[in-house]
């Protein structure tokens, strides 16, 4: 069902999938398979299968029961672009996407390839803001190469868990970066450097930034609580949005 997000770029989160698999170190601590665990052992609707992946069609109409223009997550508990999602289905989703222009809807995937392949072909909707999850060199920026193909209205990067310095980022055609650390009881930690390096090249090209948390460390590399260590950098908190842009 849709909920109501936690997450600070968000309002509510739709998942018409459920369960993933892990492709890249970014996965290690995934929180969704966490959650998925905790709420089969709960007994919640929808979380049978525990963390396999799911597809579920009782959800598909969800967000055009709400008149109320909102901002949605699309499947953060999934991946939309999972190789085991058949294109049907992913169409069935981006159907309901455009029959509700009111939403507005944010779809992030590792699978950067697939995303391409599938909008090689098809429109995107101009109310799907499109995205790849980036948290190191090797399995991270290529995937911005796959998004940059997609005439998205506005392209973004999830730069977390922030594993390690990127280095230069080509931010051509993106309008929105994410910057977090990660969290939980096995967190590895991100450093303050790797941060200012990104938030230095969003200045420079003109690029929103957001950052969303330290996680379970902090901008002195010492261990605390995600709430202790905030979401403050550089003496304030970056919220930025992307703006609506034109395709491209």
């Amino acid at each position: 069902m849709a909920t109501t997000s936690k997450i600070e770029w968000t309002e509510q989160t739709w998942n018409p999938t459920t369960g993933c698999t892990k492709i890249s170190p970014g996965c290690k601590h995934c929180y969704a398979e966490t959650m998925s665990k905790r709420l089969r052992a709960m007994g919640t609707e929808g979380y049978e299968n525990g963390f396999r992946l799911t597809l579920m069609p009782d959800r598909l109409d969800e967000p055009r029961k709400r008149r109320k223009p909102t901002m949605y997550f699309v499947n953060s508990m999934s991946d939309v672009f999972h190789a085991r999602v058949p294109f049907e289905y992913v169409d069935r989703i981006f159907e309901t996407i455009e029959k509700t222009p009111q939403h507005t809807y944010q779809m992030l995937t590792k699978r950067a390839d697939r995303m391409a392949q599938y909008f090689a072909s098809r429109p995107v909707p101009p109310n799907a803001w499109l995205g790849v999850s980036v948290e190191n060199r090797r399995h991270g920026l290529p995937r911005v190469d796959h998004l940059r193909k997609v005439a998205a209205t506005v392209r973004f990067l999830s730069v977390e868990p922030l594993l390690e310095g990127l280095g230069p980022i080509d931010l051509a055609g993106i309008h929105w970066v994410i910057v977090g650390g990660e969290s939980g009881p096995k967190a590895r930690p991100m450093k303050l450097e790797w941060l200012q390096e990104i938030s230095q090249q969003c200045r420079d090209a003109k690029v929103a930034f957001f950052f969303k948390q330290w996680g379970g460390w902090g901008a002195d590399g010492t261990r605390r609580s995600k709430k202790s260590n905030g979401r403050e950098f550089q003496g304030r908190t970056w919220d930025e949005m992307p703006a609506q842009t034109e395709v491209a």
